[in-house]
């Protein structure tokens, strides 16, 4: 019994001994297979090596530890060889409310809050029911107007031309979602439609809006179209600019959608028919669920860039953040710093499209769950 016992002893020491020598030979094949395998991965693993060792240490060295991150004058940052992150303490009310009125800003902070509580729960997916859903979104547009517009509740009245920076972006964002996903729907599924007359008339509009910029757009929303409308008819410039914005990325919307619809087998379409259901049941029930699931990757790729491209806005006379954050840096007390300045700014773009990004691909697994 003692030298069996021995001998377990001396067994599981050599198992303990042997597990690092095993994880170390786990590690060099993981780092073989994926940095060494070929030529070409291997060139590709230097060249990147070289980079991060060359540039990645001196941006940090004067991002971070030979930066300035307060200061109460501007000479404080000149004197230093570092980034000057004290001109985001400094500019950060006009670089995100542009040209609201400064002291109505606490009214743009406290829309900022609900439309972002709003975002997170229309992202969850508990909350999933129209009942829920919709009744937030009319709450939370109309909290979101009153306190952006005022003019009643003892809140001043500032028009839409005052409007800038973070909120100007997300309620243009906002609304050429909002409405051009519909839209985008309707356009795919008429172009996909037996009837001639409706084929050709989205076929139209998809491919003159595709074929033309997104900034000519906005030029005639803004200064085209008021010379089509009879006397006395005008329309706010934000409205003009968010329908113009919405019908651009629904027709690049619709592509997406169709290429979806196109993916669904056939068999789908005849069993539906064969249940009963009519045309608007038969899509809403049974087709564009699976379409929509299909391509949500395009449709979230398209959402994003939505996003980024309200900073066009700047042609037509309006101030988001990116060319808010242009216009204060003007100042010239501080232009030398723009490039803080604008790595704020991307911050920013990059943490809301990330986050969207994220939460797209655990979507998909979802759903790729459900399928199961």
């Amino acid at each position: 019994m003692a030298d069996i016992e021995l001998n377990r002893m001396r067994n599981g020491k050599r198992k303990q001994a042997q597990a690092p020598v095993a994880e170390k030979v786990a590690a060099l094949r993981w780092v073989r297979e994926n940095f060494f395998s070929t030529i070409g991965n291997t060139i590709l693993t230097v060249i990147i090596g070289v980079f991060i060792i060359k540039f990645i240490p001196p941006f940090i060295q004067w991002a971070f530890f030979d930066a300035v991150w307060g200061a109460q004058t501007h000479e404080v940052c000149r004197a230093s060889e570092g980034a000057c992150w004290a001109v985001i303490t400094e500019k950060h009310r006009p670089m995100l409310f542009g040209l609201y009125p400064y002291e109505e800003h606490w009214r743009l902070v406290v829309a900022l809050i609900v439309y972002v509580g709003a975002i997170c729960i229309t992202l969850t997916r508990r909350f999933w029911h129209v009942k829920i859903l919709v009744p937030l979104w009319i709450a939370n547009l109309a909290i979101c107007c009153l306190l952006m517009w005022g003019g009643i509740l003892g809140l001043t009245f500032v028009e839409t031309q005052q409007w800038g920076g973070l909120p100007l972006t997300m309620v243009l964002f906002t609304g050429t979602v909002v409405f051009g996903m519909p839209i985008a729907v309707l356009l795919a599924l008429g172009r996909r439609s037996h009837l001639p007359g409706i084929k050709a008339v989205c076929v139209a509009a998809i491919e003159c809006m595709r074929g033309v910029p997104l900034i000519t757009i906005l030029f005639v929303a803004v200064n085209v179209f008021p010379l089509f409308l009879p006397q006395g008819l005008e329309f706010d410039v934000m409205v003009r600019v968010m329908a113009g914005m919405a019908i651009f990325f629904a027709c690049y919307q619709a592509e997406v959608i169709r290429g979806g619809l196109q993916a669904i087998p056939r068999g789908q379409y005849e069993a539906a028919e064969a249940t009963g259901l009519g045309y608007w049941q038969m899509m809403i029930r049974i087709i564009l669920p699976q379409a929509l699931r299909v391509c949500l990757p395009g449709i979230v790729n398209h959402i994003i860039a939505a996003f980024k491209n309200t900073s066009y806005v700047l042609i037509i006379g309006l101030f988001d953040i990116l060319s808010a954050t242009t216009a204060v840096m003007q100042d010239p007390l501080w232009r030398l710093f723009t490039i803080e300045a604008y790595l704020f700014v991307a911050l920013i773009y990059f943490i809301f499209c990330f986050a969207l990004s994220k939460y797209s691909q655990n979507l998909e697994q979802w759903l790729d769950q459900g399928r199961r």
